[in-house]
């Protein structure tokens, strides 16, 4: 049985797309950084924790797979995680407007005696965003809980001048690379 360890409405959407059925697993894995950790190393370890805690909520289950993800979005080695409130999201969107940032995606698969990781590293390019543009965007509300301070999926798709990467990983689970991963265990097409 397969199980994604997210809240993410986001990342059960994606991985729906890929005709599998799964069960969520509802579950809080701190997302702090340590001091000096490099981000991709940040990226790998929170997706690793979220598989990893998900896997101890099924252990009852011999045949659970547990597939867990993290998407953050980095700008000159600084990690935009989810904004605290308005002023927060405005300030990231300021700092990635006109800039090109990464986004970076980890997806880890666990099972008891096999675990297996993918990573998908996206450029993306914001045009220029003016004041009132960012006030709109932070108005909407879509801003909350999105890594970054944006969803390319939604209203801030229009800010976005390239994208060099994976729009699924992008959104928070990129498709190709879970699907990699699937097929390793034998599950999937």
């Amino acid at each position: 049985m397969l199980y994604l360890a997210s809240k993410s409405p986001r990342r059960r959407e994606l991985l729906t797309r890929l005709g599998l059925e799964f069960g969520v697993l509802d579950l809080d894995v701190p997302e702090h950084r340590q001091p000096n950790e490099p981000a991709l190393e940040y990226v790998r370890r929170v997706a690793r924790e979220k598989a990893g805690a998900g896997l101890l909520q099924v252990l009852g289950n011999p045949t659970a797979l547990v597939l867990g993800s993290d998407t953050e979005v980095v700008l000159d080695d600084e990690v935009f995680g989810k904004p605290r409130d308005a002023d927060d999201a405005a300030a990231m969107l300021r700092k990635l407007s006109g800039r090109t940032h990464q986004v970076i995606s980890a997806v880890s698969l666990v099972s008891r005696s096999r675990e297996a990781q993918a990573l998908s590293v996206s450029q993306v390019s914001f045009a220029e965003l003016d004041e009132a543009t960012i006030a709109r965007y932070v108005a909407s509300g879509e801003p909350e809980g999105k890594a970054g301070a944006y969803a390319i999926q939604g209203g801030a798709e229009v800010f976005v001048r390239h994208l060099a990467g994976s729009y699924s990983g992008v959104m928070g689970l990129p498709l190709h690379e879970t699907s990699r991963l699937l097929r390793e265990f034998g599950v999937g097409g």
